[in-house]
Parts: structure tokens; C-alpha cells; sequence
């Protein structure tokens, strides 16, 4: 395991998107923790204001609250211009923000076992648990995919006027390549030497057309809470492109582990404060540690696995 932080001799500026609970709350604790100046970023101007005032009062000084909805190009360009102004650079960005796309009975979701039990073996017996309309598995994508890149292009003029550099991309197990059927396909995102932004872009396309259509398994894709498991393999795959293209910034993925948190109304395994610890490591990297991988938990794991964890 990683352990070794950065030297604390020159401030650091932070970003975390989603910043006002859960997981990308307690990133936001951890990093102030860890002498960052972070920058509580939630789509809730109230929600997000109240998470702050909680951690300032709990003596962390050094977090302030920005609004930012990552789907509108205009909150994207007030935060910019806020960093700009008032910190002139930016070290960290946590792309903690996501939707899962699906809608949850939560009474037989927990009778369940949570998402633990969400599996392709298992389709069958979740139609009257988990739904996936398109529409939000569309919203799924554009959050979790193209708000994320949308985002992260943004800022990256003021990443790259730190000395040391780092984006963190919260994805998930579900992310990884084990869930695909379609063999071609898997050799795709994996071959990182070929692919391509657009070629992603018409993966994700691909795959809404077979999901409006009813095709997923006539296609090999994932058969339960897709459109999430699509869009964390698109975030991993754009996460390494990202990676090759700016070698002087730390561009890792993290499965933070399952977490006791509203999103999984608390079936989770492991706590917040234990979620958060992946995407902090990773966040506060050495400058020889290792860009362009995927982290279960504080662990570097495959981005293909025979079995997931």
C-alpha cells in the first residue's frame, strides 16, 4: 500500500464534486485533514453551504463551499473563474459525482442484500427491485461520463500550473470488464494504444441504441444496473487516455469499496470514513507513484478481472 504524502511545504488547492455527503463529504474531511485547502463542491447550494459549516466547526477551517452542477457548462465556467481568482492554480480534483441510473425499491433492495446481490446471474430476480428506465440510464451516462470529462477539461489549465498534479475519478468495481460479454468488445477498452475519445463516445452510443432497443444480451453488455457498469468502464478507459495524454498529471480511478452511504441506503460493508480512504491516497500520491490505474480500495487492481471483488 501507498503511504508516503506529498511534502505539506507549498499549500494545496482541492476540488471534490458531490462534496455535501456520503463519500465525497468525508474526501473533503480527510484532505483538510491532510493540510488541503478543499473547495466542497455540491448541485445543492443549501446542502452544500450546511456540509461546510459542519466541518468548519468541527475545526477544519480550510474547507470552503462553491456551488457547481456538473451537467451545466455555466456553474463549470463560476468555478473556474472562482479557483482563478482567488487560489491561481489547482492541485487536486476528486470527480466524486455520479447518478446510478436505476430506481430502488428500497424495502426489498435491503431485504436483499443490497447491491451485493446485484448480478447478472441474478437478473431475473430483481425486476421488482431495481428498474432502469432509459431515461435515466441516458442520465446515468451523461453524469457519470461526459459531465466528468466536461469537468475535468475544464480545469485542467489550472492543474497544470501545479507542481504536482493529481485527478482522482471515483468509479466502482462495477466498472470493471469482467461484467461485458462481448469479448471484441472487452479487447477494446483494454487496448489503450488504440482507443480513442471518440471511439468511447460511440461505445456509449452503441450501447444506449441496444438498451432503448431491448438488446443488451444479444450484445454482451451488463444485464443488471447497466447503464451505471457502462459508464464507470467508459470514466476507466477515459481515465488511462487522460493518463498517456498529460503525463505530468496523476490521473487515477478508484473503486472506494461499498460503502454505508444514502446511494446504497446503507447496505454497504465498510464505512465512509474507510471509503474515502482509496480516493485520498490516491489524491496525495507520491511523485513517483504509479497514473493511469485502477485502485479497489488502496490496492492498484486489474481494469479485467476473472472474478470481481
Amino acid at each position: 500500500m501507498l503511504t508516503s504524502y506529498l511534502p505539506m511545504e507549498v499549500q494545496r488547492y482541492a476540488i471534490v464534486t458531490g462534496g455535501n455527503r456520503g463519500i465525497g463529504l468525508e474526501i473533503c474531511r480527510q484532505l483538510a485533514l491532510n493540510g488541503v485547502k478543499v473547495i466542497l463542491t455540491s448541485r445543492n447550494q443549501s446542502r452544500g453551504e450546511e456540509a461546510v459549516e459542519k466541518l468548519n466547526a468541527s475545526g477544519l477551517s480550510n474547507v470552503v463551499f462553491h456551488q457547481l452542477d456538473i451537467n451545466d457548462p455555466s456553474s463549470i465556467v463560476c468555478l473556474v473563474k472562482f479557483v482563478q481568482t482567488h487560489f491561481g492554480k489547482l492541485d487536486i480534483l476528486v470527480n466524486n459525482a455520479g447518478e446510478t441510473g436505476v430506481i430502488i425499491h428500497e424495502k426489498e433492495f435491503k431485504a436483499g442484500g443490497g447491491l451485493l446481490q446485484v448480478v447478472d446471474e441474478k437478473a431475473h430476480l430483481l425486476a421488482n427491485i431495481v428498474e432502469e428506465p432509459y431515461e435515466l440510464g441516458e442520465k446515468c451516462l451523461k453524469t457519470n461520463f461526459y459531465a466528468t470529462k466536461t469537468i475535468t477539461e475544464a480545469l485542467i489549465p489550472l492543474l497544470q500550473l501545479s507542481k504536482s498534479p493529481r485527478i482522482v475519478n471515483v468509479s466502482s468495481v462495477y466498472g470493471d470488464l469482467y461484467w461485458f460479454y462481448n469479448e471484441k468488445l472487452k479487447e477494446e477498452l483494454l487496448d489503450i494504444d488504440k482507443l480513442t475519445e471518440e471511439r468511447i463516445d460511440e461505445i456509449i452510443q452503441w450501447f444506449l441504441s441496444d438498451f432503448k432497443a431491448g438488446k443488451l444480451q444479444e450484445n454482451g453488455w451488463p444485464l443488471t444496473v447497466s447503464a451505471y457498469k457502462v459508464s464507470k468502464a467508459a470514466l476507466n478507459a477515459y481515465t488511462r487516455l487522460m493518463a498517456r495524454k498529460h503525463e505530468n498529471i496523476f490521473v487515477n480511478c478508484v473503486h472506494p469499496g461499498y460503502v454505508r452511504t444514502d446511494m446504497t441506503y446503507h447496505t454497504g460493508i465498510i464505512t465512509v470514513d474507510e471509503g474515502a480512504k482509496g480516493p485520498v491516497m490516491v489524491a496525495l500520491l507520491p511523485d513517483n507513484g504509479p497514473s493511469g490505474v485502477f485502485f479497489d480500495q488502496t490496492q492498484i487492481a486489474p481494469f479485467s478481472s476473472s472474478i470481481p471483488s
